[in-house]
């Protein structure tokens, strides 16, 4: 390599230099190839001009491949043969012979296994971060026969080693630990974070670096290398440091004065300087880094449902153990950015839940390692809010699996506090309560758990009723009432222990719907809503949740309350949303939700005993829309 180029090194940035440097000569040889087969068509008699005179391509690219010799690092080597890759560009847009093509590639994937192994007997730092880089630039190029060469046993570490604690990499998340020092308090209370202040340049330094830049493309390298590593015991490896890395990075969050503020007031706890600039900067950087930590998991799983040795008894629980404390450690970015933005974070989380879930015992362990600092209370801090939801969502997906005491001593517990609690205008508290709801439902549903949810039943039924539709969605009331008629339904347990609980929860609902807001409720305090979505009120909510109801109940019940759910309907005022409980009503009678016992009470009802009637009316004035097709059904 000419002096020039390394004479003042600047770590990645000198790699990335020098790689341009022989892609440029090729796009320039290339550039006077064209140039001279245009000129030679206008006259095809005339001479290549002087100027455009220059010694054959594939001699140039021998000689340059011949000057990568013994004499130089290994690592060198790439930099020069990769630079040739990415001028020629890929088999598409072939401008080599295949055979000088294969010889290009081969030496290539030889370099990256000699560059892997003597950085790593020289524990040539440096070397090793311009394998990592110079092959994810290359890789696209090769074709499939010579990425299979390649010695991904070496390369995986490396590759982690490189992007997650470099210093040309992510540096084990210690970029966090200056922020808070930077932070000053403005004379109206403000939180400021200077764009000019030192953890702000540390930022900037850091996502210019190669490594960061190129973070999403490496990840998927490196998922790939896990797919393909030969020994199992590298990926236990970098799963656990994966969660060594999430840890630290947590800590430092939590050490940060940033993390004490909810998403929602941020406008009112930061100026506009730090709103603008310092505090986007920084969450785009953990995004990206929890996108690549997510998509080296997603690859991890992937080789764990397919690999015996990874998918034994004695390495899976481990395995996805420590993934899923890692989804914990990051739950602060991902509860930001929204679960269901990212499919690769529900393929993860899924699958780590479900093979952990066919160990009963590794479960009960993990949760209680993961349980709220403190149960029965709501933590102040966000972040600790945050841990608690993770907990919830988790915890929900393995109440069938634990013992009876466990989901009582711990679900129930966690889930307790924010059952009833004041939602005092916070709508970032919406979350945790429907996870709340959805673990004592979960548990309420567990068969083991016929005495437990005995116990608890009254006191969920009043804390059901007295939050919605404060700090409750429609979806997730109604969703709770349809399972609690579910469970109270032979054959379960608790249907000996309280036969006359469904009809109380119908008169319960019966009675607020009387009495209920006929004003629409604001959907958008709920979250994201279908943009078709109807408006509706407290009072169609409520009777639209006793039609949600009428498969569930018992058969002397049934005729009773086919009944009194049309008088309900009749009792919506607005005509959108009683047109809506009008479609609901019909769906439950003929879209397959009853069994045939049900369904043949509802065709006498509708048919023989006036139900028709006395839910359209007798003209049928209360029809309208897709509904009026139906009624000419019947």
């Amino acid at each position: 390599m000419a002096p020039a180029i390394w004479q003042r090194p600047e770590g990645l940035r000198t790699t990335i230099r020098a790689c341009s440097v022989f892609q440029s000569a090729v796009l320039s040889i290339l550039k006077r190839e064209d140039e001279a087969l245009e000129a030679q068509s206008q006259n095809f008699w005339a001479t290549t001009p002087p100027n455009l005179q220059n010694i054959p391509k594939d001699e140039w690219l021998k000689a340059v491949i011949k000057g990568a010799d013994e004499r130089s690092a290994r690592w060198t080597h790439l930099i020069v043969l990769g630079g040739l890759l990415i001028g020629f560009g890929p088999r598409e847009n072939e401008r080599l012979s295949k055979p000088l093509r294969r010889t290009l590639e081969k030496g290539f994937v030889q370099a990256v296994n000699a560059a892997l192994k003597e950085t790593r007997d020289h524990k040539d730092e440096f070397g090793s971060h311009t394998v990592a880089i110079t092959l994810n630039h290359v890789f696209p190029l090769l074709s499939d026969l010579e990425r299979a060469q390649i010695d991904y046993d070496l390369l995986l570490p490396v590759l982690v080693g490189s992007v997650f604690f470099s210093q040309e990499g992510l540096q084990s998340a210690y970029f966090l630990a200056l922020i808070d020092l930077d932070l000053i308090r403005t004379p109206d209370g403000k939180l400021n974070w200077p764009q000019q202040s030192p953890s702000s340049h540390q930022i900037d330094r850091l996502v210019a670096k190669p490594i960061i830049t190129s973070l999403g493309p490496l990840s998927r390298l490196m998922s790939h290398a896990v797919e393909h590593v030969r020994d199992p015991w590298l990926i236990q490896t970098m799963i656990e440091d994966l969660q060594n890395f999430s840890a630290i990075l947590i800590k430092q969050w939590r050490h940060c004065r940033l993390s004490t503020i909810e998403t929602s007031a941020e406008s009112k706890a930061l100026t506009e300087e730090s709103l603008s600039t310092t505090v986007p900067k920084l969450w785009k950087l953990l995004t990206s880094t929890l996108f690549a930590v997510v998509i080296v998991l997603r690859g991890a799983l992937g080789r764990l449902l397919s690999d015996r040795g990874l998918a034994s008894d004695a390495v899976a629980p481990v395995i996805v153990t420590q993934s899923l404390n890692t989804l914990r450690n990051l739950y602060f970015i991902i509860n930001r950015v929204g679960t269901n933005s990212f499919s690769q974070y529900t393929f993860v989380n899924l699958t780590a839940i479900d093979v952990l879930s066919k160990y009963p015992v590794h479960a009960s362990s993990f949760l209680q390692s993961i349980q709220p600092a403190t149960l029965g209370t709501i933590p102040d801090s966000p972040l600790e809010r945050t841990l608690d939801l993770y907990f919830l969502n988790t915890a929900e997906h393995f109440t069938l699996i634990l013992p009876p005491n466990l989901n009582e001593d711990l679900l129930v517990a966690a889930a307790a506090p924010y059952l009833s609690a004041p939602l005092n205008g916070s709508a970032e508290l919406l979350p945790i309560f429907e996870a709340a709801h959805s673990v004592m439902l979960a548990v309420l549903s567990a068969p083991q758990s016929a005495s437990l949810a005995s116990k608890h039943l009254p006191f969920y039924v009043d804390a059901l009723f007295r939050v919605f539709p404060a700090n409750l969605s429609p979806r997730q009331f109604r969703l709770a009432f349809k399972t609690l008629l579910r469970v109270l339904a032979p054959p379960s347990a608790l249907t000996a222990l309280h036969p006359d609980l469904p009809a109380t929860l119908l008169e319960l609902v019966h009675q607020r719907a009387q009495e209920a807001s006929t004003a629409a409720l604001d959907a958008a305090r709920y979250g994201p809503a279908p943009a078709d979505a109807p408006p509706l009120s407290e009072q169609a909510v409520l009777v639209l949740t006793l039609v949600d109801a009428l498969p569930f109940l018992p058969l002397r019940l049934l005729h009773e309350w086919l009944g009194l759910a049309a008088g309900l309907v009749a009792c919506v005022r607005d005509a959108r949303m009683r047109d809506t409980c009008c479609r609901r009503f019909w769906d439950v009678l003929v879209a397959g939700e009853m069994d045939p016992e049900r369904a043949q009470v509802a065709v006498v009802w509708w048919a023989c005993e006036g139900g028709r009637e006395r839910l359209l009316g007798e003209q049928g004035e209360m029809m309208s829309g897709a509904l009026g097709g139906q009624q000419s059904r019947l």
